[in-house]
């Protein structure tokens, strides 16, 4: 995948949470009365585990605080934390730093430190606007508390927010809805993810019969989607990637790299990475693949039972084949709104796209799905909404 030369993204998993919601199935894990000493625990474990991955050559250019709900954490920890990166890594002094919030967990004193630390992009999950809903969720806030969260950190300096809503609920109307788009409409934030519930297999909400009888129908739930798309567009908010929206120059940074392949390093206990293999092996294979794929997992279970060990060596990689490479530049790449630059397709992989997926793309240009605009290939508004359909028709080995 075409890379910017040098840059590299981190992502900083925090697993606790208050409770888990209903809907859940990440790696997190409540934390109970006392569980303060296992979190600093935690935190003593991931800076010493920043510092072993420490990494200078490249230019950091965003940093992402992901959970489980890392706002649980005090300031002082936060602040421990990004000094530990500052001090291993060459963070760029433009870099986006974004930390995922849960209303009910924040407050002027930790809204302030975390500034402090460095953060300056908020991420807080609203869900929905009906505290009913809300409960239901397993959430544990409620739309007052939501609001006053939100407005604390307007006045903290906080001048890029997302919220998370979610469509698609149990008992969920269109009217319903529409209340929440309302409301986070008028609220101006500068990015707004809106996502369909997807019942995940293993979760309570999975269990309920009572809830998944209570599902919107497919008809109802792709009306909320286009819903989403049309209010938002009218309050003056893009659709740059099938469920996020942002007001001009309030992209996602960290999360665009993602979708445009750049390498990004996974630290901590849920964390993944995707990395050149030399920098996720002593020994690569000659002639293997560029980039590789691991997960920080074990290392940090194994830090949970034995604080005090040292690093030790990387964990077991992955090495992505050709074939892996060009299935994620075609279902990530055309996931933005742009889609996948067809001339990169073919410098990166040594391969036109019309070599290796010319069927697949002119049987979606035929019926509608696909169009091609320039050096640019893209899904259109009838692509957007069976992307998940058409993303399996780019998969080269079953």
């Amino acid at each position: 995948m075409q890379q910017k030369p040098g840059v590299l993204e981190l992502y900083v998993h925090i697993p606790f949470c208050v409770r888990k919601c209903n809907y859940c199935d990440f790696l997190s894990f409540a934390a109970g009365r006392d569980s303060r000493e296992l979190m600093e625990r935690y935190c003593q474990a991931l800076r010493e585990e920043i510092r072993a991955g420490g990494d200078t050559s490249r230019l950091v250019t965003s940093v992402f605080f992901g959970g489980g709900t890392p706002s649980l954490l005090d300031g002082n920890q936060m602040t421990g934390l990004m000094d530990a990166i500052r001090a291993s890594f060459r963070l760029d002094r433009e870099a986006e730093i974004s930390l995922e919030a849960n209303p009910g967990t924040l407050s002027h004193g930790k809204l302030e430190a975390f500034r402090q630390a460095g953060f300056n992009r908020l991420s807080i999950g609203l869900q929905s606007a009906s505290d009913q809903a809300l409960v239901m969720l397993g959430r544990i806030h409620s739309l007052d508390q939501f609001l006053d969260n939100y407005e604390e950190a307007r006045r903290c300096g906080f001048t890029n927010i997302n919220i998370d809503i979610m469509s698609g609920l149990p008992g969920q109307s269109l009217e319903d809805y529409k209340k929440t788009l309302d409301l986070v409409t008028g609220l101006r934030p500068e990015h707004i993810s809106s996502y369909s519930l997807i019942v995940e297999e293993g979760t309570p909400l999975a269990r309920s019969d009572k809830l998944l009888a209570a599902l919107p129908d497919e008809e109802a739930d792709r009306a909320m989607y286009r819903e989403t798309g049309q209010r938002l567009e009218e309050a003056g908010y893009r659709r740059y990637e099938i469920s996020n929206y942002a007001l001009p120059g309030k992209e996602c940074r960290h999360n665009l790299g993602y979708w445009s392949g750049l390498p990004y390093l996974g630290l901590g206990l849920g964390a993944a990475s995707y990395l050149p293999v030399e920098q996720a092996s002593d020994s690569p294979a000659e002639g293997t693949p560029t980039f590789c794929r691991f997960s920080n997992s074990r290392i940090m279970k194994t830090y949970l039972e034995s604080p005090w060990l040292p690093y030790g060596k990387r964990p077991d990689y992955t090495i992505l084949t050709l074939e892996d490479r060009m299935e994620e530049y075609m279902f990530l790449g055309l996931r933005k709104r742009e889609g996948v630059s067809i001339s990169s397709f073919g410098q990166n992989f040594g391969r036109s796209l019309d070599q290796v997926y010319g069927n697949v793309v002119r049987t979606y240009e035929k019926s509608g799905h696909l169009e091609t605009l320039g050096d640019r290939l893209r899904l259109t508004e009838k692509g957007i909404d069976v992307s998940d359909y058409i993303f399996r028709d780019f998969m080269l080995v079953d």
